[in-house]
């Protein structure tokens, strides 16, 4: 019954409650910014995190913590969903961050990860593999149409015995 209805859901809005059932059973940071996926296929993954009274600092702009946090997301949901499908166990952390905020964040903000070919030719890769495998992802993140932080996480998987 559950999968009859999740198959009548778009794409964005079953990625958004995959999301969320992942941040409230793994990752509450997630949860508790409560992003939503707004353009999800194969090749690029968006996510919305709203400026909320959870996401601000105390400048009433987004803290750097939830910009981080859709960083995160917008560069590792492709690779999570790719991993599921696949029906196989993999190991999927993020090996370093780089960040490099450009401007204060002062409305909801979108954080988008245009690699997702590169992305499933790495989980192909780590599937066929017994090594670690790594790639840098890049996220932009918009605000207002205005790009105001960039980042560079290097997705590491390896298949788990």
């Amino acid at each position: 019954m559950l999968e009859q209805l999740t198959k009548k859901l778009s794409p964005n809005t079953r990625a958004t409650l995959y999301l969320t059932s992942f941040g409230l059973t793994k990752v509450p940071m997630i949860f508790f910014l409560t992003p939503r996926v707004t353009e999800f296929t194969n090749e690029k993954c968006s996510i919305l995190i709203p400026l909320s009274r959870r996401a601000k600092n105390h400048l009433g702009s987004m803290y750097f913590g939830a910009l981080c946090t859709g960083a995160d997301c917008a560069g590792g949901l492709l690779a999570m969903k790719l991993i599921q499908d696949s029906g196989n166990k993999v190991s999927l952390v993020f090996k370093d961050f780089k960040a490099e905020f450009l401007k204060r964040a002062e409305s909801d903000v979108t954080f988008s990860c245009i690699q997702g070919k590169e992305v499933a030719t790495l989980v192909a890769k780590t599937l066929n593999s017994e090594e670690r495998q790594n790639m840098t992802v890049y996220v932009a993140a918009h605000a207002k149409g205005e790009l105001v932080a960039s980042f560079q996480l290097t997705l590491s998987l390896k298949k788990k015995k």
